[in-house]
């Protein structure tokens, strides 16, 4: 079951979908999506949660449903955008989950926020990736994100050609990702008709948001909430450049050991780790886990 939500903020309304029972269990989570995707990457983190809680998660202005919002794109506004999630559902304090953009955004709210954030898990992203220092912004984000970014200057005859496109990334090829969830993810990310159907996601937002992770500065660092991260050893082709290294992610956690600890989810990529069955089996681990330690 999935209710939609529009929720009002600068410029508009964002799309926001609370994923799974419609009894509406709670507690909340609010589950921030990657760079490219949209609140659909969340549906087997919240078929493993079952009734343990429900996931907020909002499609990403510039992504999804919230893709004719309008600029400004970029961490802050999306921050706010979150800001504005809880105040309109009247939560207090909640767990936030992120996952790659989703990552850095939720660290940004933890820390202009710390008194409306129960606690982080990040979920392969947050920190500075290794090896950006002295790149091209733009150059990085066409060599360092490739396909994910080359499909959203491309068109599908059918809904069922886009969901092929997907099958055949080297993430999800004989992978364990249902192929109910991606195709549900490959439809959610379609506008237009056919034979004209294009991805929803705006190439100017997520250049903008990858942009200002070269420039935003390390807020996952001085995070003063309790915060655990999930690394995947398998980068966003499935090949051996993780997004966030285990080493990096150590080395953070050893900066303030008594909040933050680290966890390498095995044999998962930068997709799997939230849409695979082990991945998401994880995620919802730790979010149970971070729910039950209050």
């Amino acid at each position: 079951m999935t209710d939609q939500l529009e929720i009002p903020v600068a410029g508009g309304e964002l799309a926001v979908f609370r994923l799974g029972a419609s009894d509406h269990a709670e507690p909340a989570v609010l589950a921030i999506h990657g760079i490219t995707a949209s609140s659909r990457a969340w549906l087997a983190v919240q078929r493993a949660l079952g009734d343990r809680a429900s996931l907020i998660a909002p499609d990403l202005r510039g992504r999804g449903r919230s893709n004719q919002l309008p600029t400004p794109h970029g961490i802050e506004a999306h921050a706010q955008d979150m800001l504005a999630i809880l105040d309109h559902l009247g939560l207090e304090r909640a767990l936030v989950v992120g996952h790659s953009l989703g990552a850095y955004i939720a660290a940004r709210l933890a820390d202009d926020h710390p008194d409306r954030v129960q606690a982080l898990i990040l979920v392969d992203g947050g920190l500075t990736i290794p090896g950006i220092e002295g790149v091209d912004p733009q150059e990085f984000i066409d060599g360092f994100l490739g396909p994910a970014v080359a499909r959203l200057r491309m068109s599908f005859e059918t809904r069922e050609a886009y969901r092929n496109w997907w099958r055949s990334h080297p993430a999800f090829a004989n992978s364990d990702v249902d192929d109910r969830d991606l195709a549900a993810y490959a439809d959610h990310d379609l506008i237009g008709s056919a034979p004209q159907l294009r991805p929803a996601v705006s190439e100017q937002a997520v250049r903008a948001d990858a942009a200002e992770l070269f420039t935003m500065g390390e807020p996952t660092k001085r995070l003063t909430v309790s915060a655990r991260m999930l690394c995947a050893p398998l980068g966003i082709l499935n090949d051996d450049r993780p997004m966030q290294p285990l080493w990096l992610a150590r080395e953070w956690a050893a900066a303030a050991s008594d909040q933050r600890r680290v966890t390498l989810v095995e044999h998962v990529n930068h997709y799997t780790i939230t849409m695979g069955a082990a991945g998401a089996a994880a995620v919802a681990e730790a979010v149970a886990e971070a729910l039950s330690a209050g």
